[in-house]
């Protein structure tokens, strides 16, 4: 696709609030996924530390 404006591109045909607030819950879901795994990695150590 060819868009002649940035704001073309930013409202993608008229589906670009669907389109951005995805890839923003996408990347708030997996940024999320990260943190809760780097946690669960903490703990683990944590209680091997103590057994």
């Amino acid at each position: 696709m060819y868009w002649k404006s940035m704001n073309d591109f930013l409202h993608m045909g008229g589906y670009g609030l669907y389109v951005w607030v995805s890839f923003g819950i996408t990347f708030v879901s997996m940024a999320i996924e990260i943190l809760l795994l780097r946690a669960r990695k903490l703990s683990n150590e944590k209680i091997k530390d103590l057994l």
